[in-house]
């Protein structure tokens, strides 16, 4: 078994956990109840109990389901958008091309994470604001990376002989340029989601990201954090989740096929 077979399975494992979880949970990721607060496993929550008496497992597999939609669809919005915009400025070239590079590195400049807090106090949502923010920030690497690998490709016979026989940029694209620059931009796209949870995670642990009672695995980790030497296996499962999402998501990532 490969490192990427690995990664696929634990992040399968992970997806399924998220999805399914919820479904044989009969307590809920808000129900408290402070007798059993910091209390080992039972029927009711397999995996324990939190400070304020929240089941562990409910509130786990709710917050893996908000970083991984979170996550997948910051990514995919800005695949589709910097992959579209360097495949149109590698085609174009000339001023399209040199002002949307100037756009990609001003935007480059900014800290991620300011970028977030930005569309935070713009956006009345916070899941919004993260989507919009991380967005914003990932289409520039599938940008660049696509306007660079394209501009090498388009000088090829292939998309001569393409170009003359009348076939558009759409089926170019699809066609000579996707099976080329594909299993790249297939690695960029994991890596991205993974940064996304990575940066999800962050600012839920400084608190300037979801608010409580809002599961998130940042958010769990502070919350739980003054409570390590009473509980430190409820501390553990979120960032052992967030390590095995990372873990997972870079073995996938490093498989370049």
């Amino acid at each position: 078994m490969t490192a990427a077979h690995i990664g696929w399975s634990v992040l399968a494992a992970l997806i399924l956990f998220a999805l399914m979880g919820p479904l044989f949970d009969p307590v809920g990721p808000f129900k408290q109840s402070l007798m059993k607060a910091l209390s080992g496993a039972d029927a009711a929550a397999p995996f324990g109990y939190d400070h304020l008496g929240r089941s562990m497992f409910s509130r786990l597999a709710h917050a893996l389901r908000l970083s991984l939609l979170l996550a997948f669809a910051a990514t995919a919005t800005a695949a589709v958008i910097g992959i579209g915009l360097g495949a149109l400025a590698s085609w174009r070239g000339g001023w399209l091309d040199r002002g949307l590079a100037l756009v990609a590195d001003s935007v480059l400049a900014l800290p991620a994470l300011l970028m977030v807090l930005m569309m935070g106090v713009i956006l009345p949502s916070t899941a919004l604001a993260f989507w919009a923010g991380l967005a914003a920030v990932q289409w520039v690497e599938f940008f660049r990376l696509t306007r660079n690998a394209a501009r090498s490709h388009l000088a090829s016979p292939a998309v001569e002989a393409a170009t003359l026989q009348g076939f558009g940029p759409v089926w170019i694209f699809r066609r000579i340029l996707w099976p080329e620059i594909g299993p790249m931009l297939r690695t960029a796209s994991a890596f991205g989601v993974g940064n996304a949870i990575a940066a999800i995670a962050a600012l839920g642990f400084v608190s300037v990201g979801m608010r409580a009672p809002t599961p998130e695995l940042g958010l769990m980790m502070v919350e739980l954090l003054p409570s390590w030497r009473e509980a430190p296996f409820a501390l553990m499962q979120p960032v052992l989740a967030c390590f095995a999402l990372l873990l997972a998501l870079n073995l996938i990532a490093g498989d370049r096929r």
